[in-house]
């Protein structure tokens, strides 16, 4: 009985430890929704320089009312270690992309997940938006600004206190929009402004022309109007002097 009863302490200790690694033996369902960039008409701007927008995980987590989704943001998808928890310096998005590799981000529960959406919902959610806690250490679970074009995967993580149940697919690789070089912008930019100029110069050119032929025209016929009584009282009296010598060297044929 006493080599019995000594058993009953460390059966009792144990007991908390299988159960605590009841979950780990058990793994984390493998969920096969995929994330992916919305494909929302009304929406514009699904890709910038610094964000994305992603369809929100409607109808995925349904089986996990007590978990909190989180999404996963990597540069690469074996970067993220499961067992990482969010809100520390390890997953801290402050210190992504040098010294993190993926961060965690955008954290709910599934109350504002419904399913099936409510009409006008808007269901989605753009990843990068935070600008204001970007550079606050206080804020690592901040969804702050991208810093480079990627590409990036993303997937979205259920937790039910700190212990991954459920997870997506990571995502097709996401590559933001990239800004044209100097260079680039610089020679189409005065390509542009070359022929501009070239155009603007012809028509200013013929412009003057014409505004210069208009003015001699005008001041042509005000000169002209103005000695009009001259002009035209000689060839009168040129043609009435014609008549009259034409008119007496008619008389004497006339009389032959």
């Amino acid at each position: 009985h006493p080599h019995s009863c000594s058993q009953h302490p460390g059966t009792h200790t144990m007991l908390p430890l299988l159960l605590l690694l009841l979950p780990a033996a058990h793994g984390i369902a493998q969920l096969r929704y995929r994330p992916a960039l919305t494909k929302d008409p009304q929406l514009e701007g699904l890709t910038t320089a610094s964000t994305f927008v992603l369809d929100q995980p409607r109808c995925v987590f349904d089986d996990y009312g007590n978990a909190d989704i989180w999404l996963v943001v990597a540069l690469e998808q074996a970067a993220f270690n499961n067992t990482a928890a969010p809100g520390t310096p390890e997953t801290a998005f402050q210190g992504f992309p040098d010294r993190v590799r993926a961060y965690m981000t955008l954290n709910t529960t599934l109350v504002n997940y419904p399913c099936p959406k409510p009409d006008g919902d808007i269901t989605v959610l753009r990843v990068g938006s935070e600008t204001s806690c970007a550079q606050e250490p206080t804020r690592p679970t901040c969804n702050g600004p991208l810093p480079g074009p990627g590409p990036y995967w993303v997937k979205f993580l259920a937790l039910e206190g700190s212990v991954p149940v459920a997870e997506t697919a990571w995502s097709e690789p996401i590559i933001l929009r990239t800004a044209k070089s100097p260079n680039s912008i610089s020679t189409t930019g005065s390509g542009h402004s070359a022929g501009m100029i070239a155009i603007t110069t012809i028509l200013s050119i013929l412009f003057a022309i014409l505004l210069a032929g208009l003015v001699a025209m005008l001041i042509f016929w005000s000169s002209d109007s103005c000695s009009g009584s001259s002009t035209f009282s000689k060839p009168e009296s040129v043609t009435v002097r014609r008549y009259n010598t034409h008119h007496v060297y008619d008389q004497p044929a006339a009389r032959l």
